[in-house]
């Protein structure tokens, strides 16, 4: 998949864990580990809202993007 999700990086460079974060953000601890590994189909903007505003980033700090043509389809 070409989007890269970026969020374990970004918890260890604020040294947060992912449980403390979940709980800040409303998530549960499984809904973050979806997400982080890259498990999941989509993300609501609200949620993203809430992860920059707890890790105070950008959304473009959470993810990143490979181009990889053979992943289109």
């Amino acid at each position: 998949m070409p989007v890269i999700i970026t969020l374990d990086q970004v918890l260890q460079d604020r040294g947060l864990s992912g449980k403390d974060v979940a709980k800040r953000v409303g998530l549960s601890e499984t809904q973050l580990s979806l997400i982080r590994s890259n498990k999941v189909r989509g993300i609501r903007f609200s949620t993203l809202a809430r992860l920059c505003h707890v890790l105070e980033c950008a959304p473009g700090e959470l993810f990143g993007y490979s181009r990889d043509d053979d992943d289109m389809v």
